[in-house]
């Protein structure tokens, strides 16, 4: 039975293993309960959006509920645009004391990969995170958006119902502007290039270097960026806090 009960969000993270995917242009692709649930079938664990395999996807919803067992815990995530999807996140005893971490009434954003049993769908998950600003609710949804427009070259209505456009020839292979192949925005890309590009070195890159060279951004979208790559596990800190290399 579904447990109920209220939190304020933080950023902690439950798990961290996430696997690399591919074919559907982004490794991470954003989506929203409703598409996952609505989304075609072409066997026990494939699933397609616009012709495109699903292989690792990312909801941004509230739990509504959970149900903790011995080697896994299930969430109940509603991002408001369908019914709540069933999310499992497998454990083990040494994950056992973060079962608190996220309970009904926080904000969670998930990554795993769409499963059916028995005709129910669910998201096994490699990363539950709690969201620790709301205004990244507002930014997973553009993140939608934005990636079904620009890999598929759909238009959403309000109600994310898709309307067919023209599709362009990616003969060249040229990606389209602002989709990058690791999901992430693209600022958040850019700061990641340069911390790759400098992490040849044995401190990495500094702040006031990487601010510099981004002179472009905004500190404040900078610091932004590189909470959510270290969060995510893409950047670490090296000599200090100020300075950072690549995972």
């Amino acid at each position: 039975m579904w447990n109920q009960g209220c939190s304020q969000s933080s950023g902690e993270t439950l798990s961290h293993k996430a696997t690399s995917s591919k074919k559907a242009h982004l490794e991470i692709f954003p989506c929203t309960v409703s598409q996952l649930l609505t989304a075609p079938q072409l066997s026990n664990d494939c699933f397609t959006i616009c012709d495109y395999e699903l292989r690792q996807v990312s909801i941004v919803g509230i739990i509504r509920g959970f149900a903790p067992f011995v080697t896994n815990v299930q969430y109940a995530v509603d991002d408001m645009t369908g019914p709540p999807l069933n999310v499992k996140l497998w454990v083990n005893m040494e994950d056992s004391a973060l079962m608190t971490v996220a309970s009904p009434g926080m904000y969670v954003k998930v990554i795993g990969s769409l499963r059916s049993y028995n005709g129910q769908r669910s998201l096994l998950a490699m990363n539950v995170r709690r969201v620790k600003d709301l205004n990244e609710i507002s930014s997973h949804m553009l993140e939608v958006v934005q990636a079904h427009m620009q890999v598929f070259r759909k238009v959403f209505d309000v109600n994310m119902n898709l309307t067919v456009v023209p599709k362009p020839d990616w003969s060249s292979g040229t990606r389209p502007q602002g989709v990058l192949p690791n999901g992430l925005s693209t600022v958040q890309g850019q700061v990641l290039h340069q911390i790759q590009v400098f992490s040849v070195h044995n401190d990495g890159i500094s702040f006031h270097d990487l601010t510099r060279n981004l002179d472009n951004i905004s500190i404040r979208d900078i610091r932004s960026s590189l909470a959510f790559l270290a969060s995510e596990g893409h950047i670490f800190s090296t000599i200090d806090e100020h300075h950072f290399k690549a995972a």
